[in-house]
């Protein structure tokens, strides 16, 4: 076997986790909304989740493993990515607020201060920033 191989089948499985894990923090409140099903239609189709895995993963979110990032950095890696999605994906109001709320906790940020972290994300998101400035700006966010 190549090592792009395992490279890939690695990176592919890192997706489905990361996946399974947006699902369950979706799965919370024991519902997922048509917005929430409509992101993780979008999510499955740019991180290539096939629809048999998609479909299993929705069956069965539990069996799969929640690795938030260790590093903050990792993080806020993370949340840019969703951010952008979310963003990308026109969902706007009350719904993008409690669905980047509910996966803010989910990567592992305090919930006392996920609204401010999913506001200041939301605008410099919408102001087009980069990875770099994007987790400069959330680092300083309270100096």
């Amino acid at each position: 076997m190549s090592i792009s191989k395992l490279f890939d089948s690695g990176f592919k499985k890192r997706n489905e986790n990361h996946f399974a894990a947006i699902v369950r923090v979706a799965m919370d409140d024991g519902i997922i909304t048509s917005e929430e099903q409509a992101f993780l239609d979008r999510l499955a189709h740019n991180l290539d989740i096939h629809k048999e895995t998609y479909l299993s993963i929705l069956k069965d979110y539990k069996s799969h493993p929640i690795n938030p990032p260790a590093s903050y950095d990792r993080r806020l890696e993370r949340l840019y990515d969703l951010v952008r999605m979310v963003h990308v994906d026109q969902i706007k109001g009350d719904p993008e607020h409690r669905l980047l709320h509910k996966i803010s906790v989910g990567l592992g940020f305090h919930a006392v201060n996920v609204k401010y972290i999913v506001d200041k994300a939301l605008t410099l998101v919408q102001n087009g920033v980069d990875l770099d400035t994007f987790i400069e700006e959330i680092k300083t966010m309270n100096q």
